[in-house]
């Protein structure tokens, strides 16, 4: 099974990642990439991700404004 990251603006448009990510086979490896890469994705214009398998479920969306602010 393959792991998705989907990257959006903040009025929820897809936008290009700064940063371009690698096909994840765990959804562990999908977010440990996020959690070392999200304050690129962020300075690059991305304000939210969405993570999806590759049956095209998504599994969550979160923003990474929030996390900057955590």
């Amino acid at each position: 099974m393959a792991w998705t990251w989907r990257f959006e603006t903040a009025e929820g448009t897809e936008t290009a990642p700064a940063v371009t990510p690698e096909e994840f086979t765990t959804q562990g490896d999908a977010e440990s990439w996020i959690g070392e890469y999200w304050k690129q994705l962020l300075e690059g214009g991305a304000e939210r991700v969405k993570l999806s398998d590759d049956n095209g479920v998504e599994l969550y969306a979160m923003s990474l404004r929030e996390a900057l602010e955590a």
